[in-house]
């Protein structure tokens, strides 16, 4: 029996100690489970290797261990972690070496703990959303050599105890939300390679000289930030310097000629900032720049002779300055020069013909200064050019023929200048022209049918010219056209029928020629067509019936011409149409019924001087958008009782008909002058809208002395009742704004809505400047970006619009009367692809502007909501927004540039139709001047807009 008992005794022993070495062999151990801290309630498939039960984390997926089996290194960059915080058990991770958690969608701050890792080489934490401030304790990283927190949403100051990192070598912290000033401390880094603070829009201060000490410094950026002051001469003291990226700044001063001492600087980008003086000759010492870029600034002076001497040079851009003197011809010795760009300038002097020598060039662009002399023929040796820009300048002389032998150029810009002769055949042997602008010259010839064999031309505009003869029907071969644009040159005879075989076609423009005959039907097959004006011509017949096939249309304009017949009832089709011109014609019949339906037509509607007759039709009040209506000297009659629906009416002129009965009685009636009404015998006054009243007619326009004197005292009653009014108001007003002012105490820069208001619409509004202030709430916001708040504005009458209230600037930066007019001429603008501007509202605190509003969100929404968008959709919505931007750069005048396409600015509508908006005005608001404000570039850092294309592409794509 005993001996059974130590038996069972010896069995239960083994078994306790088998299971305490299996528990002890399965295990995981401590580093394994601090990483199981990195995994989400739903882990990414990329950590289906992470196992809970492993004994060591060593064979995971991102893991490297020491031969100690210690974790050394966590690679996981591009991983979905999407965690709301980092965890602080890494920290126990006492051997880590390499910490790599880059776009893991990482939130939260980051933790003290982190500061723990003193064997640390690596931390890279970029591109997730990590926010607050940087840790102090991260200065306690003895080991760390590179730092990565960049593209996150970081904020308060740089630690100065960063300067305790001594084997630091990269230091990255751009874009993020940082703020204060770079400590001057770290230029104790002795070890630092690359210094990059760019895109952090709140940090200021001036650049510390110390951070001259920096030695092995190769990068240097901290573009888009609000750093101030003169870039320091201490810089040129860094040797070992190749990239210097300080733009998009406040910094002033000059360009220190000391950096010319930096013989390893291959890229210097100091453009859009605030610096004056000259180009130092001594920048010709670099003969490693491959890049300068000083464009945007207020440079003066001569362009020195010497920068031929940076003979690696590839991108010259010396745009948007105040440069004088003549170009260089030493600029000729720059063969591996591919882009020089010195438009926007006051260059004077001739092209010197030296630049053929730069036989690299792929982009040329001159414009916008006073060169004189003529086009060097010489330019024809550029084999690569692919562009050249000359427009507006003083050239003389005929255009070189030996631009024929560019055979890769895609655009030919030479318009407004003093250009005569013929355009040369051989630019039509180009084969790959996209673009073939000339106008405003003095060119004189025809158009040779030759135009045909440029089969890629997508524009063609030669108007503002001398060219004579007969439009050849050649012209009708070219299936990639876009623009034809031939206005205001002495072509004859007929409109050829074969540019109806261009159905791409979406501007024609023929205004102000010799052309007769009638209007091809065959027009009517350009069913992409946007815009066609072929007024002030002597063009016969009908309006073509199949102009009803126009359903993009936005502007037709046929005035000044011999047309006759009906207006044909199928212009109902033109749904988009904003602008319809048929004045001075010989058109018969009534008004169609069928123009009530085109809701779109917002700008003007023109029938004048025709012979039009019978009443206006009913449905006209459905025009409620149009804000120009001119029916004047037609035959028409009845009563005019419809006019007063039409609601954001801005200008009417009904004179030399025939219509009868009481005139509406809405305030924009009241606000007309008799001119409006003139030869219109039976037409009356009324106090009720519906009958005429004491028989007062306005027969001739003249009115009676009695008149002018009831008028006299109205007014005056008025303007005394507006009087008392305005003191009563402005009273309470102060009383007001007194009793907040000690209720509550504002805080320091906040915005003020008591002062007087600016309200300048762009179209007639059924609601105040009281009615937007009301919405200007917490809960109705819709988004945020760096110019502004954007509120949804639900007006009284059940109007939706988008309220954008601009962010407050320093007052030195506040120039709105140059902005008002700008604005003026953006409010104005249509088109279908384009957010329209509706309004515009200021007072010395505030600045509000007001859009349209479009209920589907933007393009980023939409991306992010459903990935697997169809291809038709994504088509639809890449063509609008392209079409939106041609109509600003090459339609408005002068040229609008957007300058921040993207995702976030590009609106949807139910249809998935596409709409640009938000571009760049706060920028024109805020820039000290006009001139200024549209040399610089607005938009998101890290982005550089097409619209400069000559910034350098590796450039565009790497954050400094």
């Amino acid at each position: 029996m005993e001996t059974f008992k130590v038996i069972t005794l010896v069995h239960i022993t083994i078994n306790m100690l088998s299971m305490i070495w299996v528990a002890s062999v399965t295990s995981l151990s401590e580093d394994g489970e601090a990483l199981l801290s990195l995994l989400s309630k739903s882990p990414s498939p990329a950590l289906s290797t992470w196992d809970p039960k492993s004994s060591s984390p060593c064979s995971w997926e991102g893991i490297t261990c020491s031969p100690q089996q210690r974790v050394i290194s966590v690679s996981l960059p591009n991983t979905f972690l999407n965690l709301s915080s980092l965890p602080s058990q890494l920290s126990s991770l006492s051997s880590l070496q390499f910490l790599n958690l880059s776009t893991t969608n990482v939130s939260g701050m980051i933790p003290a703990s982190f500061g723990l890792f003193h064997n640390l080489r690596l931390l890279d934490l970029s591109d997730n959303n990590l926010s607050g401030p940087i840790p102090a304790e991260l200065g306690k990283l003895s080991s760390l050599q590179f730092l990565y927190l960049n593209t996150n949403k970081l904020s308060g100051t740089i630690p100065p105890q960063l300067s305790n990192l001594t084997s630091l070598q990269v230091l990255c912290l751009q874009d993020n939300l940082l703020n204060g000033s770079i400590p001057s401390q770290l230029g104790s880094l002795i070890s630092l390679q690359q210094f990059r603070l760019g895109g952090n829009p709140y940090l200021t201060g001036e650049i510390p000289p110390q951070l001259g000490l920096l030695s092995n410094l190769t990068t240097f950026g901290v573009a888009a930030t609000a750093l101030s002051g003169h870039l320091p001469s201490e810089f040129g003291d860094l040797i070992n310097l190749q990239t210097l990226a300080v733009y998009d700044t406040h910094i002033s001063g000059s360009i220190p000629p000391h950096l010319g001492s930096c013989q390893r600087l291959t890229n210097l980008y100091l453009h859009m900032n605030n610096i004056t003086g000259e180009i130092p000759p001594h920048l010709g010492k670099l003969q490693k720049l491959t890049s300068l870029l000083l464009w945007g600034n207020t440079l003066s002076g001569s362009i020195p002779a010497e920068l031929s001497n940076c003979s690696s040079l590839v991108i010259l851009d010396l745009s948007a300055n105040t440069l004088s003197g003549e170009i260089p011809a030493a600029l000729g010795n720059l063969v591996l020069l591919q882009q020089l760009h010195l438009s926007d300038n006051s260059l004077t002097g001739s092209i010197p013909w030296e630049l053929s020598n730069c036989t690299s060039l792929t982009t040329v662009q001159l414009d916008k200064n006073q060169l004189s002399g003529v086009i060097p023929p010489q330019i024809g040796r550029l084999q690569y050019l692919q562009s050249f820009f000359l427009w507006g300048n003083s050239v003389s002389g005929t255009i070189p023929p030996e631009f024929g032998n560019c055979s890769e150029l895609y655009t030919l810009d030479l318009s407004r200048n003093k250009l005569t002769g013929l355009i040369p055949e051989e630019i039509f042997g180009l084969k790959k022209l996209s673009k073939l602008l000339v106008l405003g010259n003095s060119l004189t010839g025809g158009l040779s049918p030759h135009v045909a064999n440029c089969q890629s031309l997508v524009r063609l505009r030669v108007g503002e010219n001398q060219l004579s003869g007969k439009i050849p029907k050649e012209i009708g071969q070219l299936q990639n056209l876009v623009f034809l644009d031939l206005n205001m040159n002495h072509f004859s005879g007929g409109i050829p029928n074969q540019i109806g075989n261009i159905t791409v076609l979406e501007l024609l423009d023929l205004h102000n020629n010799h052309l007769i005959g009638d209007i091809p039907d065959e027009l009517g097959e350009l069913v992409n067509l946007e815009q066609l004006d072929l007024s002030r011509n002597g063009l016969t017949g009908q309006i073509p019936q199949s102009f009803g096939n126009y359903s993009y249309l936005d502007k037709l304009i046929l005035n000044n011409n011999i047309l006759s017949g009906s207006i044909p009832k199928a212009i109902r089709n033109l749904q988009k149409l904003t602008l319809l011109d048929l004045s001075f014609n010989n058109l018969s019949g009534t008004i169609p019924p069928e123009i009530g339906y085109l809701t779109s037509l917002s700008i003007s509607l023109d029938l004048s001087y025709n012979s039009l007759g019978g009443e206006i039709p009913e449905p006209i009040t459905g025009l409620t958008q149009l804000q120009s209506l001119d029916l004047s000297h037609n035959r028409l009659s009845g009563k005019i009782v419809v006019l007063g629906f039409l609601t954001s009416l801005t200008s009417l002129n009904i004179s030399c008909n025939n219509f009868s009965g009481p005139i509406p009685v809405t305030p924009f009636f009241k606000t007309l002058k008799s001119n409006s009404f003139l030869e219109n015998k039976r037409l009356c006054q009324s106090v009720d809208g519906s009958t005429c009243s004491s028989g007062i007619f306005r027969r001739t326009g003249l009115t009676s002395a009695k008149t002018v004197a009831l008028i006299f005292v109205i007014l005056l009653s008025i303007i005394l009742a507006l009087v008392i009014s305005w003191i009563v108001i402005t009273r309470n007003r102060n009383y007001i704004v007194q009793k907040r002012g000690e209720n509550s105490a504002a805080a320091a820069g906040a915005d003020d809505f008591s002062y007087p208001w600016t309200f300048i619409p762009f179209r007639k509004l059924s609601f105040s400047i009281d009615n937007i202030i009301d919405c200007l709430k917490d809960e109705n916001i819709i988004g945020k970006g760096c110019s502004g708040v954007v509120y949804k504005a639900d007006m009284p009458s059940g109007e939706l619009i988008a309220v954008k209230k601009l962010w407050k600037t320093k007052k030195e930066d506040e120039i709105i009367d140059s902005f008002a007019a700008e604005i003026q001429i953006l409010g104005h603008i249509r088109h279908r692809n384009i957010v329209k501007l509706v309004g515009y509202c200021s007072n010395r605190s505030v600045k509000l502007l007001l859009y349209n509003y479009i209920s589907n969100g933007n393009l980023q929404q939409l991306l992010q909501n459903n990935r697997n968008l169809d291809w038709e959709i994504r088509y639809k919505i890449a063509v609008g927004s392209a079409q939106g931007l041609a109509y600003l750069h090459h339609d408005c005048v002068p040229s609008i540039i957007h300058r921040d396409v993207k995702c976030n600015n590009i609106l949807l509508d139910s249809k998935y139709e596409a709409y640009l908006a938000d571009f760049g005005l706060a920028k024109l608001m805020n820039s000290p001047t006009y001139h200024h404000a549209i040399s610089k570039v607005a938009g998101s850092y890290g982005y550089i807009a097409p619209g400069k294309s000559f910034s350098p592409p590796t450039f565009i794509q790497i954050a400094l």
